[in-house]
């Protein structure tokens, strides 16, 4: 689709705005950072904002297949998968964006705006603040994987009665990590020249790893960006689609990733080190492999994309002692 997108404009939007709020739509602007859905603030007419996401072809750079609904990776590209989310997540108590519609016929929804900025926002802003947010944020992820699953995969086909094509997490994790590597290496000629030992590691660690039947709800992508604080100082979660019932450690990589020094805060017990390792080497990976995948197409901000692959082969490098 590279050269052919179209973003919404007022005209497009303003019937879903009406539909959701009752009100006139003053303006439209679309918000930086999503990469498989148009994330748009509305102005209404009485001066108040709320927020559409809109999935659609013109939103989705990644310009993917279709994918498989089983697979508890796959992305999610429809309001369905959004309100199965969010609905999960109401029932288990976890605050994220008020729904106020839903429009089968555009794909989108309409959720409340919350101006209160993100996690990340407040951290860099105001340490002490910060860190009373980020330790409300603790408790939010005690109550979340709290929450145990009847079986692996996308809460809106395990929660329906689904079967997910994989019923093993590592072994899930362990494919797609050998499926980064052959994608990555063909883009980047440090992955191929150690190609065969990144393969070796991954098999290593997948084969230390024991058998789990328990599997509780996790995000899948939490960082500080993806953590928003309503007005009372409330922890809210957003970008919910990839919620699904999984092994609590690739929750816990990406938060030490993304989290860093302040991880520690996050930190819970008893996680299972053989699939931290694991998950680990094949989180960093998939955050080569996908943004090289996303810079040779029109996403409008390459050069963020290069900067977390470099920083994420850096890592995966490390891990096999390169």
């Amino acid at each position: 689709m590279t050269g052919t997108r179209r973003h919404l404009t007022r005209d497009d939007l303003a019937p879903l705005a009406r539909a959701a709020t009752g009100r006139g739509l003053l303006g439209v602007g679309r918000l930086r950072g999503g990469t498989k859905k148009g994330v748009y603030r509305l102005t209404l007419d009485d001066g108040t904002t709320v927020v559409a996401y809109v999935w659609s072809p013109d939103e989705d750079y990644w310009d993917a297949d279709p994918a498989d609904p089983r697979d508890p990776f796959s992305p999610g590209t429809s309001l369905d998968v959004f309100t199965a989310a969010h609905d999960r997540l109401v029932a288990a108590g976890v605050r994220t964006r008020r729904l106020l519609h839903s429009d089968t016929t555009m794909n989108a929804v309409v959720v409340e705006d919350m101006r209160g900025g993100s996690l990340e926002e407040a951290l860099e802003r105001d340490p002490v603040a910060g860190r009373a947010a980020l330790e409300r944020f603790a408790d939010v992820l005690e109550t979340l994987h709290a929450q145990e699953g009847p079986a692996l995969g996308k809460v809106g086909l395990v929660d329906n009665g689904g079967t997910s094509s994989t019923s093993s997490a590592a072994r899930r994790v362990t494919e797609g990590a050998l499926r980064d590597i052959e994608e990555a290496a063909v883009r980047d000629e440090r992955i191929a020249v150690v190609r065969e030992d990144l393969e070796e590691t991954l098999r290593r660690l997948a084969a230390a790893v024991r058998p789990r039947t328990r599997h509780v709800l996790i995000h899948g992508e939490l960082g500080p960006d993806h953590v928003l604080l309503d007005d009372r100082g409330r922890p809210a979660l957003i970008d919910i689609e990839g919620l699904m019932y999984f092994d609590v450690e690739w929750e816990h990589v990406f938060l030490r990733i993304r989290f860093d020094e302040r991880y520690d805060a996050l930190r819970a017990p008893d996680l299972d080190e053989a699939r931290l390792h694991l998950y680990r080497l094949a989180m960093h990976l998939s955050l080569v492999a996908g943004p090289l995948r996303l810079t040779e197409g029109d996403f409008p901000d390459p050069g963020w994309m290069r900067e977390i692959a470099e920083h994420n082969l850096a890592r995966a490098l490390e891990l096999v002692g390169r």
